[in-house]
């Protein structure tokens, strides 16, 4: 057996950025992990080694890749992964899990994806400096979470300014400032049942199509699929603190059909809102 280090973030009321679970691991020759599916982002470094990634795809195919030091490999919300070390050179990672409602953007500027999982710096300096961001929240489990949010703020900075299949950054204009409105707005109003992608463009002064579509190019999705993430997000804060009903909570949430509910949770984290409930509620404190 290798040896390994991890940890669980002890915080979980962000949403812009979420770190889950971090840590290393020297693993034993042909160590394996899977096949399995996540529900958030992974990132794994190569630190020193070799291993291997099978990595299922949106089309329903399997790549296989060999990794060595200085590559990464991102797993993707929902995609069917198996992973293993080399047999006589295994490697040695460390990995960050991680999500949150701006993480896809980040992934897409840095060029990764399901379909492109591999990262390759630019150079091996870029590649250290990566390495050492992550091993600098690996190593700081004891910090504050705003202290650790912050470096995981550095790491995808790095993670897209060093990757050599990023994307071009575009300079800021009035789109961006027409999707933080919205964001904002749905921020504040995500609780209504009644609102609709129509009434957010309408927030911003802009036409439905419109608005829908630069919203969809800017984050990734489309503003309605945004809403219920950023529900269903805020509903799983609310699970893990409170003693409300599940039902209270959908309500809360901007769903009052808890049925609808249940099926919009379990399509997104793969479990009912109970079963979810009982593996992530923090303990109640007894005086």
């Amino acid at each position: 057996m290798g040896d390994y280090f991890f940890s669980i973030f002890p915080n979980k009321n962000f949403l812009d950025l979420q770190l889950y679970q971090y840590g290393w691991e020297q693993c034993a020759p042909l160590h394996s992990f899977g096949p399995s599916v996540r529900n958030h982002y992974l990132f794994h470094y190569v630190i020193s080694g070799q291993g291997f990634l099978n990595a299922g795809s949106e089309d329903g195919t399997t790549r296989h890749y060999t990794l060595g030091p200085g590559q990464g490999f991102l797993i993707c919300p929902g995609q069917v992964n198996l992973y293993s070390a080399h047999g006589t050179d295994p490697w040695k990672y460390v990995w960050l899990e991680f999500d949150g409602l701006r993480v896809r953007e980040y992934l897409d500027q840095a060029g990764l994806s399901s379909l492109q999982p591999i990262f390759q710096a630019e150079n091996s300096g870029l590649g250290d400096a990566l390495r050492d961001q992550m091993l600098y929240i690996t190593g700081h489990s004891e910090a504050s979470p705003l202290h650790l949010i912050g470096h995981l703020c550095l790491f995808l900075d790095q993670l897209v300014q060093s990757s050599a299949t990023r994307h071009a950054a575009q300079a800021s204009n009035l789109r961006d400032f027409y999707i933080q409105e919205a964001v904002v707005y749905m921020e504040q109003n995500y609780q209504r049942e009644n609102l609709t992608v129509e009434e957010i463009a309408g927030a911003c002064k802009l036409g439905r199509s419109y608005f829908s579509k630069i919203f969809r190019e800017s984050m990734g999705c489309p503003p309605q699929e945004f809403l219920i993430r950023l529900r269903l997000s805020r509903a799983t804060e609310l699970m893990k603190i409170s003693s409300a009903t599940i039902g209270g909570i959908s309500a809360s949430c901007g769903y009052p059909n808890q049925l609808h509910f249940s099926r919009a949770f379990k399509k997104r984290y793969g479990l009912s809102p109970r079963q979810w409930r009982d593996q992530n509620k923090y303990p109640q404190k007894t005086t």
